[in-house]
């Protein structure tokens, strides 16, 4: 017996498309991905939310998935405002009221800000 028999591994590489072994498959190539949406020209609008218990989230909505790397850009806000927060869809949430130190990171960041 192999050391991967039976795994993942063991099998050759199928086309994610079509099913069909990688060296058999005549799919076209993928699209490029889409370009990142500069943020000169993106409006992020900063609310604070009372959650159970009377938490304060402030969420950062208006900025598309699509056109940026949101996660990259939550962690670089969680760090700079010493807070945990997560990301719910296309809103970015931060754990306490930081509109303050929110909006001036946005907006050095290059971000229009609203809220």
């Amino acid at each position: 017996m192999r050391l991967f028999a039976g795994t993942p591994f063991d099998r050759p590489p199928v086309c994610e498309r079509c099913g069909k072994l990688e060296e058999e498959c005549a799919c076209p190539p993928l699209p490029p991905p889409k370009s990142i949406v500069p943020p000169e020209k993106q409006t992020a609008k900063l609310t604070v939310e009372k959650r159970k218990k009377g938490k304060l989230v402030t969420a950062i909505s208006g900025l598309s998935a699509a056109g940026n790397d949101l996660p990259a850009l939550l962690t670089r806000l969680k760090s700079a405002c010493g807070a945990g927060g997560a990301l719910d869809g296309d809103t970015l949430e931060i754990q306490g009221d930081h509109r303050e130190r929110l909006r001036m990171l946005l907006t050095t960041a290059g971000f229009k800000v609203r809220g």
